[in-house]
């Protein structure tokens, strides 16, 4: 067995992604002696490596060479000779990554957090061991340990992912070329993302989807349909209620064959690279939870209470490898709700206001209910919306895709969900998440002011419309 450290700790946690690292400082700051684990060899999982982070840098910049090439000149800019740099865009990725990850530990240093490269395991009930990224390895004893080991990638059965020719989104922001053409087995948020990125620097990108919508089922079906038609004029292509039988990578490219979701007949698909993205599953492995007695459900999640204990009170679990949805910001939340309720008996997230964003252009963002829950539940709803076409600021910007789109309570006008999409609705559901967090009405929102002329003007309109009629549409 490893040395074991004679200090015992207050907190150890397993997991330096955006769950634990949160956790981590939280923990500090109220200042109890806490060690994170993480074996990646660099803090903030997979958001700020492999996900969230580096995947809107090349968003962001993929966007403005798609704008030069497709859109400036209606702007009365001429511009010509443009050309695409790959290699200097990955390392414009990378930059934004490694600043971001030598902050983290900047802050674990500032809050005394002691940090630890390696993969831990369960020796028993108060001890985990680590195998050290070095060499060697080590112990750790801790009065109470937080499990935040994170998500990894759903692989598709019969179709190994190489991460060259079988991409997961880890190789998909990493390709050292532009494919010709690029298939995606998935149409939720990682595969619209990633597929807008390579089709606005000039792959032909073609999205399958098992379900007859995009977007995955948080995102209210109106909006679904609104997006799929934008992006469709940006070049992409779908292919929905479409079944993924089989792929074979042997050839120089992929095959796919691909047949009706309800039954039909099959036809075969070509392309250089293929991404998977159907979906992320918690990630447990190696832990030794079997050496302490906690198991994981059907769905490979580890059971908490409303606290986030396990039947082991002192062990505890937030992020990816629990329930709710896998997003960085549910973790983040998490992450300091679960060191309040270590060090001060109480803790709060609101599971009904947690937004969501699609970082597509346009943008797509929305929380609470959409339509299909409230219609499957029952509830009497009303419904506001407003266009950015009739939006000053939208218009000046020659941005006018989209819409704002309020649920509302028939009866008492109480918001019950907001969904936009359309230029900054990743910014602009901010207000929604408030709103709906302090218990606002549509009406609530029509009277506060809003500057002029800016987007939030389709925010404050579209609540007017619900409660009564918008003014400039």
């Amino acid at each position: 067995m490893a040395d074991v450290r004679t200090e015992e700790k207050d907190l150890v946690i397993i997991g330096g992604g955006v769950a634990g690292y949160v956790a981590a400082i939280k923990a500090g700051q109220e200042g109890l002696k806490v060690t994170c684990i993480e074996k990646r060899g660099s803090l903030g999982g997979t958001c700020l490596n492999v996900g969230c982070i580096p995947s809107k840098s090349l968003l962001e910049n993929s966007r403005i060479y798609h704008q030069i090439n497709h859109d400036v000149k209606n702007r009365g800019i001429d511009v010509g000779d443009v050309k695409l740099n790959l290699p200097q865009m990955m390392k414009a990725k990378e930059t934004s990554v490694s600043g971001l990850t030598k902050g983290i530990e900047f802050l674990f240093k500032k809050n005394g957090v002691e940090y630890i490269k390696g993969a831990g395991r369960f020796e028993d009930q108060n001890t985990v061991a680590v195998d050290l990224n070095d060499g060697g390895s080590t112990a750790v004893r801790g009065k109470n340990i937080l499990i935040a080991t994170g998500s990894e990638v759903t692989p598709f059965p019969g179709l190994e992912i190489d991460e060259t020719k079988v991409v997961s989104s880890n190789g998909a922001i990493a390709l050292k070329e532009v494919p010709k053409k690029m298939l995606v087995i998935g149409g939720g948020i990682i595969g619209l993302e990633m597929g807008s990125v390579w089709s606005r620097l000039g792959a032909e990108v073609t999205i399958v989807e098992f379900l007859g919508a995009i977007g995955g089922p948080g995102m209210d079906a109106e909006v679904a349909k609104n997006i799929q038609k934008t992006l469709g004029k940006q070049g992409m292509k779908f292919m929905l209620n479409t079944k993924v039988m089989s792929g074979d990578p042997s050839g120089q490219g992929v095959k796919l064959e691909v047949e009706a979701a309800k039954g039909g007949k099959a036809q075969t698909l070509e392309a250089d690279v293929v991404l998977v993205a159907i979906g992320r599953r918690p990630y447990t492995q190696g832990l030794g939870l079997d050496k302490i007695g906690l198991e994981t459900d059907s769905k490979g999640r580890i059971v908490i209470d409303s606290e986030y204990r396990t039947k082991i009170p002192h062990i505890r679990v937030i992020g990816d490898c629990t329930f709710g949805p896998m997003l960085a910001h549910k973790a983040e939340e998490e992450g300091v709700a679960a060191v309040e309720y270590l060090t001060k008996n109480y803790g709060h997230v609101n599971y009904n206001a947690i937004p969501a964003v699609m970082y597509t252009h346009p943008e797509v963002a929305w929380v609470g209910q959409n339509e299909q829950e409230l219609k499957e539940q029952g509830v009497k709803y009303k419904v506001g919306t407003f266009p950015f076409t009739a939006n000053s600021r939208a218009k000046t910007n020659l941005d006018t895709d989209g819409m704002v789109k309020f649920l509302a309570d028939a009866e008492t006008d109480r918001i019950l969900g907001v969904h936009i999409v359309g230029p900054n609705a990743g910014e602009m559901i901010a207000e929604g998440t408030l709103a709906l967090e302090y218990g606002a009405s549509t009406e609530d929102v029509g009277r506060t002011s809003h500057a002029h002329p800016t987007l939030s003007e389709a925010f404050k309109e579209a609540a007017m419309a619900t409660y009564s009629k918008a003014i400039h549409f």
